[in-house]
């Protein structure tokens, strides 16, 4: 057996940590170092443990790493209550429920050909101080691994989840709405017609496949978007909704099929629980400041570790209703929701279903057409994109040469729309222009992509300002 830091495995492999857990290439995530990702965790952040929660995605790579995982669990005397195939935020909330930590093997979003694990202790998400605690922890990497049969999947997981949203919403909230939902290769594709037909309403099943589809909620594909709006041709429903894989961002759609920035749904869903402090990183739309709905704004760096500290952070200083959402859309609750004597407790991890009932409730209740829920936000709109295979070194030297050449960065970023107003590096390229535009570049921190976020006063210019701004990225790459 060879024993070596995390670290030096993290580097070995190109298993890393990134904004959300630890990612990299399936070929690259052996059994041997998952087994050791998952005892650094145990040894490092919670060596008091005596039960871990351990669950997956539908990604066909998923249940081999959870072996590997329960098989490091079970080596050091652990009991592994197993969940399945559940989202994300159903694992971690029966997690906390239980007063255990949780292993999620998850690669959400990201290409089919990579994979990952996130880890959380008995109060939610690790934090950055306990990955740097698992990488400087010296691990085994065992040799041929045998992996163990994992059990059948423990009921109470799922019931938990369910019975979350359905005693605080009740029974009759979606009463008499037709709700679609893309099911494509969501882990939630069969808890989230639990839950709405729990509520009252009519389910459509749409776009169930074996093959797994890496939806992305912050940059959707143009065939997702045109196949929403194919659907809501096809059909007669009041709004559509699906997750990215592991559940844990929405992706909600209305009456036309057309799909709502996940940014402005974390406004919409702010605005429904009635928070009184919001915590979002820098990438998310304006228009939360402007709404003037808040007591407390915060802006962080990308990430749900940071939008999780800025949460405690707002907590400790007296706010009252706690909440956080990243331009995902994945929305995070960290205080609890007193409503008509009923209550939803803290669930401080990104969640998909929560923003999905918010909007779909607040709708029915406003006797409002989905369409219509967010009128009266302010005129501000976001689009994203990205570049995929584009090397991490060689967006943090493009950022770089833009950073100490303002003339550049305003040809490449936005030639059209004036001087540079003020410059954001809370996570990346933030340029704020004097017409008002807005351009972000950032390097993801999941995967070899360069994001490019825009900001403008109509879709289209928000559209164009992105999609111009990665084509000169492109040329520019392509000459170097």
């Amino acid at each position: 057996m060879t024993v070596l830091t995390l670290q030096d495995l993290a580097i070995q492999s190109g298993v890393a940590f990134g904004t959300s857990g630890a990612r990299g290439k399936v070929v690259d995530m052996t059994p041997g170092l998952c087994h050791a990702y998952t005892t650094a965790f145990l040894n490092a952040v919670v060596p008091k443990a005596t039960t871990i929660v351990l669950g997956h995605d539908l990604r066909p790579s998923s249940p081999a790493i959870a072996a590997a995982c329960a098989a490091a669990i079970q080596s050091l005397g652990m009991q592994v209550v197993y969940g399945g195939a559940l989202p994300t935020p159903a694992l971690a909330l029966y997690a906390a429920q239980l007063g255990a930590p949780a292993i999620v093997v998850t690669g959400s979003h990201i290409p089919f050909d990579r994979n990952g694990i996130k880890f959380y202790r008995e109060e939610g998400e690790i934090t950055k101080a306990d990955e740097r605690a698992m990488l400087d922890f010296l691990v085994g990497v065992p040799r041929d691994l045998k992996l163990p049969a994992l059990p059948a999947p423990d009921p109470q997981v799922e019931r938990a989840y369910v019975r979350r949203y359905v005693d605080f919403f009740g029974t009759e909230a979606l009463a008499g709405e037709t709700i679609a939902v893309y099911e494509h290769s969501s882990v939630a594709r069969d808890v989230l017609r639990t839950i709405l037909e729990a509520l009252g309403a009519e389910v459509i099943s749409l776009g169930r496949t074996d093959v797994f589809v890496p939806i992305d909620t912050e940059a959707v594909r143009h065939e997702d978007i045109e196949q929403a709006r194919e659907w809501a041709e096809l059909h007669d429903f009041d709004a559509i909704v699906s997750t990215d894989g592991d559940a844990d961002r929405p992706l909600i759609g209305d009456e036309r099929g057309e799909w709502l920035r996940g940014d402005v749904v974390g406004i919409l869903t702010a605005q429904q629980l009635q928070a009184t402090a919001v915590v979002t990183p820098v990438s998310s739309n304006s228009a939360l400041e402007s709404t003037q709905s808040f007591a407390q704004v915060v802006r962080t760096r990308i990430g749900s570790p940071y939008v999780i500290e800025g949460m405690q952070n707002a907590a400790k200083a007296g706010a009252e209703l706690v909440v956080g959402f990243e331009a995902n859309g994945g929305f995070l609750l960290g205080s609890q929701v007193l409503r008509d004597g009923r209550r939803l407790g803290p669930l401080p991890t990104r969640d998909a279903v929560l923003p999905m009932l918010a909007l779909l409730c607040g709708a029915k209740a406003g006797k409002l057409k989905m369409s219509e829920v967010g009128y009266r936000l302010p005129k501000r709109f976001t689009a994203s994109d990205r570049i995929q295979n584009f090397a991490t070194a060689s967006s943090l030297a493009l950022i770089v040469r833009l950073r100490m050449d303002h003339a550049a960065m305003r040809e490449l970023m936005a030639p059209q729309a004036g001087e540079v107003v003020s410059i954001d590096e809370t996570d990346g390229l933030r340029v704020l222009f004097v017409s008002g535009d807005i351009v972000h570049l950032r390097p993801s921190g999941n995967a070899p992509e360069l994001r490019c976020y825009a900001e403008s006063t109509t879709v289209d210019q928000a559209k164009q300002l992105c999609d111009d701004c990665l084509l000169r990225v492109l040329k520019v790459a392509a000459q170097a």
